[in-house]
C-alpha cells in the first residue's frame, strides 16, 4: 500500500510494508501511531517533491482541497508508482488518499486504485506526526513556518474569492433597515410625548413622524408663531390649510409654557430624529441598489426588502439558492413549524413571503396556494441569480407576470401562459440583450482603434499643435534648429509632391488629347450615336483621377472646362 500525504512544503508518497488490513484493527493502529520505532518499520518514505514557491503551494491546496488532481500531482504520481495491474481479480497496489473526492479523480485520468477508509487516515495521522523526522534536509521551525504561511494565504484567498461576500452588505443593511425603523418610531414618539406638553394639539394636525419633527425644531415656542410664518410653514407641510390650521391651534393652544433650555434640548432630539430619518431614506437607497446588482430576478419578482430579508435569514444567496420552495415557503415561520409539529397542530402556510403584496391580495382561502406558488417562482429566481453569470432581470420580469397571471386565474377562471413557453420568451429576451451588448463593446473597441490611428498617424506627420508657440522661448536655441530642419524636410517633401502632381495633370491633359481626336475621328465617319461612349470613359477616368489624387479636384474641373469647350469649337466646324 502507498500512501499520498501532502504537506505544506510538498508532495510525499509513503510505502506501508506487511500490513494486513482485514487482521489489523484501528485501535491497534491509533496505539502503534505514536510509537516511531514500530511506526517507522512499517512506513517508510518513497519519494518526496516540494513546491516551488509559496503560490504554487497555495494553488495546490485549493485543488486538493476542491478534489481536483492537478499536473504537477499527476507527474508524481506517474514517476514515482508503478504501473497499475491487476493479479487474480485484485489490483497489486492501493494508493491511501485522505479525501474519496480526489481519490475518485486521481482514478478517473490515471487508473491508480485509491482507497480512503478509517485505517488509511489513520496511517496518515502517523505519518502527520513523525513528517518531520521522515524528511532529513527540514530544519527544525521550517514545517511550522510554511504551514502558518500556507495557513494564512489559504484563508485570505478564500475571503477573497468567497461567493458570498457581497450578500453580507445586503444583510448588514437590512438588519440595520430594521433597527432603524424600530428606533425611529419610539424615538418620534418620545419627541411627540416632550414637545406634546407644551403644544399638545399640533399632535392631532400631523400625523407624519418626520414633519412632527421638523415642526418641532421650525416652531420652537408656540408664542411666536404668527401668520408670517405661514410661507414657512406651507414648504414644511405643503399644504396651506394645514398651515393655517396650525397658527390658529397655536393661538388657543392649552399647553404649558417651557423654559428656553428645554426648548434646546428638544430641537437638539428633533433634529437628530431628522438625521435618522434622513439616514435610514439614504440606507434605502443603498439597499435597492445592491439588490439589482446582486439578485436582480428576485428583486424584480418579490421586491428588495423581502427580498433582502430572505438572503439574509438564509445566511446567503447560495444557501437561498440550495432551499427547496417548500423551505423557502416557511422560511422565517420556524418556531410556528415546530410548535405545530410539536402539538401536531397545522402548519403554517408562509412566512417572511407573507409580506409580499401578492399574498395579500389573494383571497382568503387561496393565501396558501398562491404562497406555494410565488415560493417556487422565488426559487427558481434566486437560481439563476446566484449562479448565472451575467446580471439580466428579463427572468424575473417575466416570472412576475406569471404571479400576476396567476392571480386572475384564482380571481377570474382565466388559464395562464405554461411555464415552458415563458422561459422560452425569457430565454430569447436575454439572448438579444447579449449581442446588443457585445455589438455595443464591438463599436466602442472599433471607435478606440479608429482614435488610435488618426493619433498614430498625425504623429508620423509632425502635426503637434502645441509645438508651435516653442520657437517663442529663447532659452530653447537646440530645439528650434532641430525644428528648422525638421520644416527644411517638410518643405522638400512638398516639392516633390507637388512634382508628382504635376506629372499627373500631364498624363491627363495627353489622355484628353487623345480621347478628342477619337472623337473627331467619329464625327467624320458619321458615327454620332457613339459619341455617349467615349464620354461615359472619360467619366470613368475623371473619377479615377480624383481618387487617385483627392486634392487636386480643381484642376481636373479646369480640364472638364477646357474639353467643353474644344468640344463647342468642333462642333462649330
Amino acid at each position: 500500500m502507498y500512501l499520498l500525504y501532502e504537506s505544506a512544503s510538498g508532495y510525499a508518497l509513503f510505502i506501508a510494508h506487511g500490513i494486513d488490513e482485514i487482521g489489523q484493527n484501528t485501535e491497534a493502529v491509533r496505539s502503534s501511531v505514536e510509537d516511531l520505532s514500530r511506526f517507522g518499520k512499517v512506513v517508510k518514505l518513497n519519494a518526496f517533491h516540494p513546491f516551488e514557491s509559496a503560490l504554487d503551494a497555495l494553488n495546490q491546496c485549493n485543488a486538493v482541497s476542491e478534489g481536483i488532481m492537478t499536473d504537477e500531482l499527476r507527474n508524481v504520481l506517474e514517476l514515482n508508482l508503478p504501473k497499475p495491474k491487476v493479479k487474480d481479480g485484485q489490483p497489486i497496489y492501493v494508493l491511501g488518499v485522505s479525501d474519496s473526492k480526489i481519490g475518485a479523480h486521481i482514478f478517473e485520468n490515471t487508473k491508480i486504485p485509491c482507497r480512503s477508509n478509517d485505517f488509511v487516515l489513520e496511517l496518515l495521522r502517523g505519518v502527520r506526526y513523525h513528517f518531520q523526522r521522515f524528511i532529513k534536509d527540514l530544519k527544525q521551525g521550517d514545517l511550522e513556518k510554511a504551514q502558518l504561511g500556507l495557513g494564512h494565504s489559504y484563508s485570505r484567498a478564500k475571503v477573497k474569492f468567497n461567493v458570498n461576500r457581497v450578500d453580507n452588505m445586503v444583510i448588514q443593511a437590512i438588519f440595520l433597515l430594521d433597527t432603524l425603523d424600530k428606533d425611529i418610531n419610539s424615538f418620534a414618539m418620545r419627541v411627540r410625548e416632550w414637545y406634546g406638553w407644551h403644544f399638545p394639539e399640533l399632535v392631532k394636525i400631523v400625523n407624519d413622524n418626520y414633519l412632527y419633527a421638523k415642526l418641532a425644531k421650525f416652531i420652537e415656542n408656540k408664542s411666536n408663531l404668527s401668520e408670517e410664518s405661514l410661507p414657512q410653514l406651507t414648504e414644511i407641510l405643503r399644504d396651506e390649510d394645514k398651515a393655517k390650521e396650525v397658527v390658529e391651534a397655536a393661538k388657543a393652544s392649552m399647553g404649558q409654557d417651557i423654559s428656553p433650555v428645554d426648548l434646546i434640548n428638544v430641537q437638539q432630539f428633533a433634529k437628530r430624529v431628522m438625521d435618522l430619518s434622513d439616514y435610514r431614506r439614504k440606507l434605502y437607497d443603498y439597499l435597492v441598489a445592491k439588490m439589482n446588482d446582486i439578485a436582480p430576478n428576485l428583486t424584480s419578482l418579490i421586491g428588495e426588502v423581502v427580498g433582502a430579508r430572505l438572503i439574509s435569514h438564509a445566511g446567503s444567496l447560495t444557501n437561498l439558492a440550495k432551499c427547496p420552495s417548500s423551505t423557502l415557503q416557511i422560511l422565517g415561520a420556524e418556531k410556528a413549524l415546530f410548535r405545530a409539529l410539536k402539538t401536531r397542530g397545522n402548519t403554517p402556510k408562509y412566512g417572511l413571503i407573507f409580506h409580499s403584496s401578492f399574498i395579500g391580495r389573494a383571497s382568503a382561502k387561496n393565501k396558501g396556494r398562491m404562497a406555494r406558488y410565488l415560493a417556487n417562482k422565488c426559487s427558481i429566481a434566486s437560481r439563476i441569480d446566484c449562479f448565472s453569470e451575467s446580471n439580466t432581470a428579463v427572468f424575473g420580469e417575466l416570472l412576475n407576470k406569471q404571479v400576476e397571471d396567476r392571480l386572475k386565474f384564482y380571481d377570474n377562471g382565466v388559464a395562464p401562459r405554461k411555464n415552458i413557453d415563458v422561459m422560452k420568451e425569457a430565454i430569447e429576451k436575454f439572448q438579444k440583450e447579449d449581442d446588443e451588448m457585445d455589438l455595443d463593446e464591438t463599436s466602442k473597441d472599433a471607435s478606440a482603434k479608429k482614435s488610435e490611428k488618426k493619433f498614430k498617424a498625425e504623429v508620423e506627420k509632425g502635426v503637434e499643435p502645441m509645438d508651435e508657440d516653442a520657437p517663442e522661448n529663447p532659452k530653447s536655441g537646440k530645439k528650434n534648429k532641430k525644428d528648422k530642419t525638421a520644416d527644411v524636410e517638410d518643405q522638400e517633401q512638398d516639392t516633390k509632391e507637388v512634382e508628382k502632381s504635376e506629372k499627373k495633370k500631364k498624363k491627363e491633359k495627353r489622355k484628353l488629347a487623345e480621347e478628342q481626336e477619337q472623337q473627331q475621328n467619329h464625327v467624320q465617319n458619321g458615327k454620332n450615336d457613339v459619341d455617349a461612349e467615349p464620354e461615359g470613359t472619360t467619366k470613368k477616368k475623371k473619377k479615377k483621377s480624383k481618387v487617385e489624387d483627392g486634392e487636386d479636384v480643381q484642376v481636373v474641373s479646369e480640364g472638364k472646362k477646357k474639353k467643353k469647350k474644344k468640344s463647342r469649337t468642333e462642333d462649330d466646324d
